[in-house]
């Protein structure tokens, strides 16, 4: 096994290769998740349900106004809502691109649940409280609606349009949940791309609200009660706090730091194990820190007896080649204990 022999250091500014000259190559590319999903297609994500939300916010507000239903007025809200929440995540997208520098030398792809966090919260705030208080206003002072077949053609058309946005979240989030091997709920709820599980949440309230609405409408269509129409108000402010609260639960947790799936962190041990130059990984740790990118610490022992000069070499060669992956921020290997047990994959 490599033991240390003098204190030389290697300086930081050092070319790396491989031992012999040869480029670093991708050691992990082969790990689950670890290949980059490009960017554009969250981009495209976003920009179809941004595109979506606005017609159908200018549909649901003039219907509302014309029929005077609180339902259509609460989806009205929640249409909106959702328009400004895909500025914020446009800007989660472009942000958390952003290259590394000096004060950030593993990027800045935690702006992105910073920037998620405020859309989830206008959501809460713009979406949720706005339909419930307006529920609660109507029971008090209960108004009539009329000119029901518009309210119910704005809804159609609106289900259709949402239904194009969702289908887009669909496409983006099955081929990265089968990589996984995971149900496409759980993979939606999972992933390290905020702006993914925001416009397929938001989407899914959207169609759902869509079936409340149009259920509130025609209850009072049928019974000439407002009263139906400003509980279906009320009930999609709950849907979209609900919506909202999980969302804001899933930003703060990859804020204060997630750690990667475990079947991405067996398949890193995995790879690294079959390195030639590494003979034990005894620690290994995988943060998210931001959409398809973990940062790697660990603690290796490396092959042959070399000088510490020789072994800050080779570990800083290693680093590079796990770091060649597209998903990996950055990588921080120590040298293991001898006394240290060694991890299984």
């Amino acid at each position: 096994m490599a033991h240390g022999q003098d204190d030389e250091q290697v300086p930081a500014s050092a070319p790396v290769t491989e031992p012999g000259g040869g480029r670093a190559h991708d050691l992990l590319g082969s790990v689950p998740g670890a290949e980059d999903s490009p960017g554009s297609e969250s981009l495209r994500t976003v920009l179809v349900a941004f595109g979506v939300n606005i017609l159908v916010a200018l549909a649901k507000s003039a219907a509302a106004l014309i029929t005077g239903s609180a339902s259509l007025l609460a989806e009205a809200a929640h249409s909106w809502a959702d328009t400004g929440n895909e500025i914020f995540l446009l800007i989660a997208n472009r942000r958390s691109r952003r290259p590394p520098d000096p004060a950030h030398p593993f990027g800045h792809g935690r702006e992105a649940y910073v920037w998620s966090l405020f859309a989830a919260l206008g959501l809460f705030v713009a979406g949720a409280a706005v339909s419930v208080e307006h529920g609660i206003s109507e029971l008090i002072t209960p108004e009539k609606a009329g000119h029901f077949v518009i309210g119910y053609a704005v809804l159609a058309v609106s289900f259709i349009l949402e239904g194009t946005s969702f289908a887009q979240s669909v496409r983006q989030a099955r081929p990265e949940a089968a990589s996984l091997h995971r149900d496409l709920i759980d993979h939606v709820l999972a992933t390290s791309d905020p702006t993914l599980r925001a416009v397929f949440a938001e989407d899914s309230a959207a169609l759902a609200g869509l079936v409340i609405a149009a259920a509130g409408l025609g209850a009072h269509q049928l019974t000439g009660s407002p009263i139906p129409d400003a509980a279906g108000s009320i009930a999609v402010g709950l849907l979209l706090a609900a919506v909202a609260i999980v969302l804001i639960n899933r930003n703060r947790r990859f804020l204060v730091g997630q750690e990667a799936d475990p079947r991405v962190r067996a398949a890193a041990i995995a790879a690294l194990l079959e390195a030639p130059e590494v003979a034990r990984v005894t620690y290994l740790w995988l943060e998210i820190v931001g959409p398809r990118m973990i940062l790697v610490i660990g603690d290796v022992d490396l092959t042959g007896d070399d000088t510490e000069s020789h072994l800050a070499v080779r570990l800083r060669a290693l680093e590079a080649k796990i770091s060649a992956s597209p998903a990996v921020a950055g990588a921080v290997l120590s040298l293991s204990a001898p006394d240290e047990p060694t991890l299984e994959a």
